[in-house]
């Protein structure tokens, strides 16, 4: 397994070399790129940060756990921490396996687990300036207003990638918009 955080660019093939093997018959790849819109508003570029040593941690627990339950399995991720213009790269997971099922199996529950369960948070920026998605204050009382004269989006962005994916016949899906419930907790990924 390969695991890595970082503030530059990912290397799409630095995460495949991590999982070919003689073996693997099959190599399956995602790559959650940065897009320019987000629920019909615009989106200049998105900021990610994270509780690293924490963040590592857990995305080494869920790919060691992955290889457990994929025997023969090889794992890697990679996420950005940082600004991100539209068309960077956010994440990239990769999984190698002696045949397709296993690798396309294996790489999507990868991002799934880390979306959902690895210290990872997002920062929108667009015309209207930015904001956290999927992170409610918890001093708002959940309603539109909160009492305390600001609206919030209802949707606060807490989409599961499946549900709303925009998937291309290229594999890349965008790295945008797509968080889980988990997120307004203070958890989630990227």
């Amino acid at each position: 397994m390969f695991i890595a955080i970082r503030d530059r660019a990912l290397s799409v093939d630095e995460a495949l070399a991590h999982v070919s093997h003689p073996g693997a018959g099959g190599l399956s790849l995602f790559v959650g790129v940065v897009r320019d819109e987000n629920e019909g508003r615009p989106v200049s570029a998105l900021e990610y940060q994270a509780y690293e040593s924490m963040a590592q941690a857990e995305m080494g627990r869920i790919a060691a756990d992955l290889e457990r339950e994929f025997a023969g399995v090889r794992l890697a991720a990679l996420h950005r921490v940082g600004r991100l213009a539209v068309g960077d790269v956010a994440v990239v997971c990769a999984a190698g396996a002696a045949h397709r099922a296993e690798a396309f199996a294996a790489c999507r529950a990868l991002i799934d687990r880390i979306k959902a369960n690895v210290p990872i948070w997002k920062r929108e920026w667009g015309p209207e300036g930015p904001h956290w998605v999927g992170w409610v204050d918890a001093r708002c009382g959940g309603g539109d207003e909160g009492g305390h004269g600001h609206a919030h989006d209802q949707g606060h962005g807490h989409e599961h990638a499946r549900d709303h994916g925009h998937e291309h016949a290229h594999g890349h899906e965008h790295a945008h918009g797509h968080e889980h419930a988990r997120r307004a907790a203070g958890g989630g990924a990227g």
